[in-house]
């Protein structure tokens, strides 16, 4: 049977990576790298907040070729539309048929992604489309995934939160209206081990920076690890 080629839509947490290791599992996919969206004034991942070099090594570690795709600031949607189509473009002629994302819960996400892929002749895998959300981040931690909170709603999480690590203590202490999974945003995390991963990374957490209603924790580089 030939096998899919696609391509992972990197975010670098939690959900792009459990995303990942299911992928990596499913013999009827071939993941040939990974891709990300930075920032190109702060070289950094949007709403995660986490720098460059730390997508670098995420991907050194789960030994995938990873395309850093700048953003202009600010971008519009018909900039993205553009920089996006061209990236996609050359993937096809790589032999990619499909772009695989995290997304778990919200159709508008889904169905603009499936219209963009549509319109260039390829497809949208969500691999933990419809799991729930109340649910799956437990699996994702009891499975071995290690991942710090990089960023918080202050409307919705105590500002504390931003820096410590992700643990079934403080999913069950997170408020009832706040998605366990922060599907609404509530909170964006970075991986630093897991399954998925062949070493683990060593980082640390930096300035934690609050910008209107939201919590930055700036992760640093300690030093990479590998076994």
């Amino acid at each position: 049977m030939m096998r899919k080629k696609i391509l992972m839509s990197w975010s670098s947490g939690k959900d792009s990576a459990w995303a990942l290791y299911c992928l990596l599992q499913n013999p009827a996919f071939e993941v040939v790298g990974l891709f990300t969206t930075v920032n190109e004034e702060f070289h950094r991942v949007s709403m995660h907040g986490v720098r460059q070099e730390l997508l670098k090594l995420q991907a050194q570690s789960v030994d995938l070729p990873l395309a850093i795709i700048s953003l202009p600031n600010p971008c519009s949607n018909e900039q993205y539309n553009q920089i996006m189509a061209s990236f996609l473009e050359q993937a096809k002629k790589r032999g990619v048929t499909a772009m695989a994302f995290g997304d778990m819960l919200l159709k508008d996400v889904r169905d603009f992604r499936e219209q963009q892929l549509k319109k260039l002749g390829m497809e949208a895998i969500f691999p933990l489309w419809g799991l729930n959300t109340h649910l799956i981040p437990y699996d994702m931690v009891n499975a071995g995934v290690r991942a710090l909170i990089t960023c918080l709603d202050s409307q919705k999480i105590a500002p504390h939160v931003a820096g410590l690590e992700l643990t079934p203590a403080l999913l069950s202490a997170l408020p009832n209206e706040v998605d366990p999974s922060g599907e609404n945003g509530e909170y964006h995390t970075f991986v630093f081990d897991g399954p998925m991963f062949k070493y683990p990374l060593l980082v640390k957490v930096g300035e934690v920076i609050t910008r209107e209603h939201l919590v930055f924790a700036d992760l640093l580089i300690d030093k990479a690890c590998p076994q």
